[in-house]
């Protein structure tokens, strides 16, 4: 017995046939007309990437970090209204909110 008849005999009423969703386009995050600041520090000695400057809801602010955080499998954390990210991505992160909308604007250097 194969694990498929397996499974069906355990779950008869199972669909195989699950629609796939596809999350990597965001039209439910407010785009905003002033540009999001992208800016480079170094805390500590280590490099990290903070963006700041968006005026939507914290929520939505929270899932973009999340998703940044997600494309480019780095760490990072959301603290009073800014995006901390491990790391000197400038680069990255602009073009991903580029294409996400956004208008970024880098600061230092």
């Amino acid at each position: 017995m194969d694990l498929k008849d397996q499974l069906k005999n355990l779950f008869p009423d199972h669909n195989e046939e699950t629609p796939i969703e596809d999350h990597s386009k965001t039209p439910d995050i407010w785009l905003q007309d002033d540009p999001i600041i992208c800016k480079y520090e170094k805390r500590k000695g280590k490099p990290i990437t903070i963006l700041e400057g968006y005026t939507g809801a914290t929520e939505d602010f929270k899932t973009l970090a999340k998703q940044i955080k997600k494309t480019l499998s780095v760490g990072g954390s959301f603290k009073d209204d800014k995006i901390i990210i491990q790391g000197d991505y400038r680069d990255k992160i602009m073009t991903i909110l580029k294409d996400k909308g956004f208008k970024v604007k880098r600061v230092g250097g």
